[in-house]
């Protein structure tokens, strides 16, 4: 409940972190999570949700977030989901994430512009829209 308390986990991090703490205790583990879970303590949904809204608000894109989430064990129909509700719009957040990287400074050369769509493809938004955004920029 601890671990709870401070922020929303997924499945897969609860039980890692339980695990850490309690090594000798696995099958116990399983259970006190399962109970959690069916008195809906945690859920994979809200941490998706909360997840998701923490990193797009950092100015990270949609397949980063995404990579992320299955990193920590969410399923790919409640990313899905998560996506579905959030509302963000990602081409105006990779115009926000350019705007506060380079303000109006255009690139110098080639180079300068390759390595700020680097940037922003690390960051997670799409190659189609960082052509857009450099493009118009």
């Amino acid at each position: 409940m601890d671990l709870l308390a401070r922020r929303e986990h997924s499945r897969k991090e609860l039980v890692s972190k339980l695990a850490q703490r309690f090594p000798c205790c696995e099958a116990d583990i399983a259970i006190v999570v399962e109970r959690l879970a069916l008195e809906r303590l945690q859920s994979d949904q809200r941490f998706a949700e909360s997840y998701l809204r923490m990193r797009a608000n950092s100015g990270f894109g949609p397949s980063r977030i995404r990579m992320e989430l299955r990193d920590r064990g969410v399923s790919e129909t409640i990313i899905d989901e998560a996506f579905a509700d959030a509302g963000f719009d990602w081409f105006e957040q990779l115009q926000s994430v350019y705007q506060k990287k380079y303000a109006d400074v255009p690139p110098k050369d080639r180079r300068e512009l390759a390595k700020r769509q680097r940037f922003l493809h690390h960051r997670g938004f799409d190659a189609e829209s960082i052509r857009r955004v450099c493009r118009t920029a």
